[in-house]
């Protein structure tokens, strides 16, 4: 099984990418190109999705993130490029909500997921994701390089509040920068784009 892959952007598809790995492309299906660049370092956990018809790599931000994929491709009837797809429309924190709360109108919205279907992960899944929700609300509580916390700290003065220093301290975490000021400009380039509703 392969875990994870760490190297550089080498390609941006609309939902996949290429990381250059030690001389080898891995083409990596991904619910965040929007999030990515060219010739960033990153680390993206891996899930290997193989059957009669596919072999495909599948990409994810945090292990929490391939937690709740694997989850969901649990559910019959869920293929991994639906799955995929979810996470890419609404994301890990809205998904867990609308299984918990049984929103199933919440989950129709992602294209792709019927009522039938929305109402079979409810089914499925309720209860279940709690493990990974506590992981999520755990991000403040990690440690992560000196360069990071600085950037962190750099953008709670600038006024953004905690559950989005945590989504930033995620996607952080996944680049490989060297300075608190490369780190910080990343930071708010992400939270500025997702708050105007660019990714």
């Amino acid at each position: 099984m392969i875990a994870f892959i760490k190297g550089t952007i080498a390609a941006i598809g609309a939902d996949w990418v290429v990381i250059e790995n030690n001389g080898m492309g891995w083409q990596v299906a991904y619910p965040h190109c929007d999030r990515v660049h060219l010739k960033d370092e990153v680390q993206i956990f891996t899930y290997l999705n193989y059957s009669d018809v596919d072999l495909s790599l599948y990409g994810f931000e945090s292990s929490e993130e391939k937690e709740l994929f694997q989850r969901l491709i649990s559910v019959k009837g869920l293929g991994p490029k639906t799955a995929m797809g979810m996470l890419a429309k609404a994301g890990t924190e809205k998904i867990i909500q609308a299984v918990e709360t049984g929103d199933v109108s919440a989950l129709k919205k992602v294209p792709g997921i019927g009522a039938k279907t929305a109402s079979q992960i409810v089914l499925d899944l309720k209860g279940k994701l709690v493990p990974v929700a506590q992981k999520n609300t755990k991000a403040d509580t990690v440690t992560y390089p000196p360069e990071i916390e600085e950037a962190l700290q750099g953008l709670r003065n600038l006024g953004w509040k905690g559950s989005e220093i945590s989504d930033a301290a995620a996607y952080l975490s996944s680049l490989g920068l060297h300075t608190t000021q490369e780190y910080l400009k990343a930071g708010l380039q992400y939270l500025n784009k997702k708050r105007t509703g660019g990714m």
